[in-house]
């Protein structure tokens, strides 16, 4: 779900805003997009309401990076029985003009994967914002 919209407390805002900074320690060029979601009926079916959503565009196409957007979705699961929302990983993905072309994920195995992946600096950065994620989280 877009960041924007999960904002409900001053806690969840404070953690989104520090997910915002801690990206851009990594990735300084990088505009941050707190509502990478369309608001249209087909988009809404697609979306995890137990997620937080950012999306991440930079000038232009990146050759470091692959791509020219990141979007990360730092993922809950909303436990039925105890009513418990517990953090259980982050995903990444990288976007060109074709559409995705890496993925990054910690809830599996922490490993990148995809047809045109970033160069081994940018993927040790991705595991470093990641692991801040857990450390917030």
């Amino acid at each position: 779900m877009n960041a924007s919209e999960q904002a409900k407390t001053l806690e969840i805002t404070t953690k989104i805003a520090s997910v915002v900074n801690l990206f851009k320690q990594y990735f300084p060029d990088a505009k941050s997009d707190l509502k990478p979601w369309q608001n249209d009926p087909e988009t809404i079916n697609l979306i995890d309401p137990n997620s937080i959503d950012i999306g991440f565009h930079f000038p232009g196409w990146s050759r470091k990076l692959q791509s020219r957007s990141i979007l990360v979705q730092i993922r809950f699961h909303q436990d039925p029985v105890d009513k418990i929302h517990k953090f259980i990983g982050v995903e990444t993905a990288g976007f060109n003009h074709n559409g995705e072309v890496w993925r990054f994920s910690t809830i599996e195995n922490w490993q990148l994967e995809g047809k045109s992946l970033p160069i081994p600096e940018v993927e040790e950065n991705l595991k470093l914002f990641c692991r801040g994620i857990f450390e917030l989280f």
